[in-house]
């Protein structure tokens, strides 16, 4: 079967899309004798997962690793999900390990992520490799991923996302994320407020625990930053290649990560400027010069989407911003559209598709409960492509246009490569 006859297949094995829980998992990667002999770090959070994996990687790999990546969910192709020595894994690697998992099934029924995170856990299982970067998928204690001892666990920030399956509140969903700490191990926490359940967590671990602000911290100014942690420092260094103020903060993560894990993977301070430099991350504030300009975030909570009102703010002056607009149910709508209509003059509300995305319509009627001073004119799209091409042609060349909200909005616009905007009026 081809990939993607094989992904529809694979939707069909579980009865519900999410299912939390490690058993039916642990079963499996019994069955496949799953097990890592190189370092694994691994990275939890609401926000800034993405940028941590990428940072990690490029570092890493400027050091002359050969890293291993399994990130999640993708943008347009299911092959980025994993990534070998930097590279999206071939279809045919992908194919062969499926094919092992589900030799390997007997009678357990998987969902559509642990079928998928076993078959990219035993590929790099297999590869060879120096070192393994997980992400997430959701929460951390009962996400497929944790079924692996990470020598280091990384947490980045933590917000109200996932309710349903986390908790209602910040200590209920920080303890989830610190599920995947283990005891002994190194575990660094970047949010500079973490609940008390993480840190709590981590000492009755008994982990290596790292605090921004206690362990390590950084400062900067217009033109350069510094780190500082246990023993080791860092000045004069570049401020990531990845857009937006929240990358420091991620960036300082990877740093404490990197210097708890010296004796087994030692790194330079060349390596780290030049990975700073040469990361790179589609659709986190990704900014795509034309006329109008295009802004590419797959912000879609209200945490992650302030963040990108704070960089949309910085960006200097734009007679209007236009924004497409597409995202899941299960999301705090209602808080996004209020924190980002401060910048937004126009929205293009679109479809997605998938059944757990709100329809435009809805978009329009949630747009409509907001302050009189926050609505802005909306229309509705079929999908996002539609509701960009809208935007373009009633773009001024000196605009800009914002698509965010799902890794299914932003995808779509990237489908075909990345779109360089020329307004249709720009010679007149």
């Amino acid at each position: 079967m081809s990939l993607q006859k094989w992904l529809e297949k694979i939707e069909g094995f579980h009865p519900v899309e999410i299912d939390m829980g490690l058993g039916r998992v642990q079963a499996v990667a019994k069955n496949m004798a799953l097990a890592f002999k190189v370092p694994v770090i691994m990275v939890a959070g609401t926000n800034g997962k993405g940028s941590t994996c990428a940072l990690l990687e490029a570092i890493l790999g400027q050091s002359g690793y050969k890293v291993g990546l399994f990130t999640s969910p993708h943008l347009v192709h299911f092959q980025e999900r994993c990534r070998l020595e930097e590279v999206s894994v071939s279809e045919e690697r992908l194919i062969a390990s499926f094919e092992f998992v589900e030799s390997c099934l007997e009678k357990t029924s998987l969902t559509y992520f642990e079928f998928t995170s076993l078959a990219i856990l035993h590929l790099l299982s297999q590869a060879e490799l120096d070192v393994v970067v997980l992400e997430v998928g959701l929460g951390g204690r009962l996400d497929a991923v944790n079924i692996i001892d990470a020598d280091c666990a990384i947490l980045t920030s933590i917000d109200m996302d996932h309710m349903d399956y986390l908790g209602d509140s910040r200590e209920l969903i920080g303890f989830e994320k610190a599920g995947i700490m283990r005891s002994g191990q190194i575990a660094v926490v970047s949010d500079p407020l973490p609940p008390k359940s993480v840190i709590d967590h981590a000492e009755q671990l008994g982990a290596d625990l790292w605090l921004v602000g206690r362990d390590f911290n950084y400062s900067g100014d217009a033109q350069q930053w510094a780190w500082r942690g246990r023993g080791k420092g860092y000045s004069g260094l570049a401020y990531p290649a990845l857009r937006g103020a929240n990358q420091l903060i991620n960036a300082s993560g990877v740093l404490a990560a990197l210097t708890a894990l010296r004796q087994r993977l030692p790194v330079t301070a060349q390596a780290i400027r030049n990975g700073l430099a040469m990361v790179e991350l589609p659709g986190r504030f990704q900014i795509i010069p034309g006329r109008p300009q295009l802004v590419l975030d797959v912000a879609h909570n209200p945490h992650a989407v302030a963040a990108l009102t704070e960089n949309l703010d910085a960006m200097g002056f734009f007679p209007k911003t236009h924004a497409v607009f597409g995202a899941m149910k299960d999301k705090d709508i209602l808080a996004i559209l209020k924190r980002i209509s401060v910048v937004v003059d126009e929205w293009y509300f679109c479809d997605l598709p998938t059944p757990r995305a709100i329809k435009a319509e809805e978009l329009v009627k949630m747009c409509s409960e907001l302050p009189k001073n926050l609505q802005k004119p909306s229309l509705v799209f079929s999908d996002p492509v539609k509701a960009l091409k809208e935007a373009l042609s009633k773009a001024e060349p000196t605009d800009r246009i914002v698509v965010f909200g799902s890794f299914y909005t932003v995808g779509a616009v990237l489908s075909h490569g990345i779109p360089k905007l020329e307004a249709p009026h720009l010679d007149t």
